[in-house]
């Protein structure tokens, strides 16, 4: 049975569970108001916290958004654009795990070692979180729970306070949840020979060996893909409720400062960037922010400010009231983001409305958002024969299906003007490079280079093993 909230153990400072969840889209979670219920444990958890409506990953994909994340910085601050960053984060700057154990705590990361973000725990374990159709279905969410479960224990019996990360890893393809998950969202023939909505997924050749990896053989509906990936998220959301209920068994739930965000969405169908994590639409860059501590976060709220990553370690160290003297900082350069606080209290109506976004994972670009507006302005041709530039109108076109680039040029001149503004201005203040513009082999192909055309970015890139393709699609037919 539960201990009561007096009763629970109290520490010096609170603990600090971070649930970092990787490909999450907030618009396919029920507390953001999707029709599926998706996510019914994380949707009571927010009743007990706030819940951010407009966090947004700036930096895509997981390297970039994670360096936000982990150390209240922009992608000027960190240097990290890249998916296959090379070498490791800056000395300069010090992670949140460098600076919670600065003020005594114990570090715990699950399923993130070897990412330069992830510098400076003290303990690191790793679960299993791939899959493939071979394999069968994909307990990740369990897995996870199968080692933390214990370090868990092991940091609440010890006298200091202890920063636990997770990664949870089910909503990143490939998505092959466990029974009944599977079904929980789906009823018909998802190899229908009628349904078509497969045939240009599976015609894309830079990644139609890996999804033949995991997905059924002779798929044709992409709608049993979706339900897919909803039914991932529906099991994880699960699984994280047993670790709230671990959190509540040992007394210290209240004790701790817990966050669910995510790193990125995804594009299941969208936009033709089929069931990934690249481009900066707002499939991806638009993710869940949920903060739940009852001595600090209001309870029951929902704050509607533009906020991003960079803003969260600011925070965390805001509800901890840990100042910055009692750091040991590497540099005279604190953070780029700012506390949540103020905008959970009400007093701040929004952090910044407009920003400069990047994406650097198949595709090399980068661009502005507003609130109305957004631009995207490609660096190098893409493997989607995508135009170099990209102008949408978020008011009247939110799922960015009407390119308005040509029809309105003094728009699109603006906005790269303030984007260009807001460039030299970081470059100035960091006496550092806009690290987007030099990447050089950013895709993982040695000596390539920049690519000089999008057929030849399309004949390039791969991910999969077309021998276990071949082998699988035979075996469907």
């Amino acid at each position: 049975m539960a201990k009561s909230a007096s009763k629970q153990k109290k520490n010096k400072l609170p603990n600090v569970l971070l649930i970092g969840i990787d490909s999450l889209r907030a618009d396919h979670m029920s507390c953001y108001g999707y029709p599926r219920l998706t996510t019914p444990y994380i949707d009571r958890f927010a009743q007990g916290g706030t819940l951010f409506e407009n966090t947004f990953s700036p930096h895509i994909p997981t390297t970039s958004a994670y360096g936000s994340m982990m150390t209240g910085m922009d992608c000027f601050g960190t240097q990290v654009v890249a998916l296959r960053h090379q070498g490791p984060l800056r000395s300069e700057v010090k992670t949140l795990a460098e600076i919670l154990s600065d003020v005594g705590y114990n570090t715990t990361c699950v399923g993130f070692g070897g990412n330069p973000s992830s510098r400076g725990f003290d303990n690191y374990i790793e679960y299993p979180s791939w899959g493939s159709w071979n394999e069968g279905r994909s307990p990740k969410a369990q897995n996870l729970n199968d080692v933390t479960m214990p370090e868990l224990d092991r940091l609440a019996k010890k006298k200091k306070p202890f920063f636990l990360f997770l990664r949870h890893m089910d909503p990143h393809a490939p998505y092959l949840p466990p029974a009944p998950y599977e079904r929980m969202f789906y009823h018909g023939d998802e190899t229908d020979p009628e349904n078509e909505s497969m045939k240009p997924v599976m015609e894309f050749k830079p990644f139609r060996d890996f999804f033949a990896s995991w997905m059924p053989p002779g798929i044709s509906d992409k709608d049993y893909v979706i339900a897919q990936y909803d039914g991932a998220i529906a099991y994880m959301d699960a699984a994280i409720q047993s670790i709230f209920t671990a959190l509540e068994a040992r007394g210290i739930l209240d004790n701790t400062i817990v966050i669910i965000n995510g790193d990125h969405g995804e594009t299941l169908y969208d936009h033709e960037c089929w069931f990934d994590h690249h481009g900066m639409y707002d499939n991806v860059l638009h993710v869940p922010l949920i903060i739940r501590y009852p001595a600090k976060v209001p309870a029951g709220k929902r704050v509607t400010g533009f906020n991003q990553h960079k803003d969260l370690v600011p925070t965390i160290m805001d509800l901890l009231d840990v100042k910055e003297k009692d750091i040991d900082w590497p540099s005279d350069k604190r953070f780029d983001g700012e506390s949540l606080l103020p905008m959970m209290e009400g007093e701040v109506a929004s952090h910044d409305s407009e920003f400069y976004i990047t994406e650097c994972t198949w595709m090399r670009k980068h661009g502005w958002r507003t609130p109305e507006w957004k631009l995207m302005v490609a660096l190098e041709p893409d493997f989607h024969f995508k135009p170099e530039i990209e102008l949408y109108n978020l008011v009247q076109d939110p799922d960015e299906n009407n390119n308005l680039a040509e029809q309105e040029p003094e728009i699109v001149e603006t906005l790269r003007a303030r984007m260009e503004a807001w460039i030299a201005k970081r470059e100035a203040e960091t006496g550092l490079p806009n690290p987007i513009y030099h990447q050089g082999d950013w895709h993982g192909h040695e000596g390539v280079g920049s690519f000089t055309s999008s057929q030849q970015a399309y004949d390039t890139l791969h991910i999969g093993d077309p021998t276990q393709a071949a082998k699988l699609q035979a075996e469907s037919r």
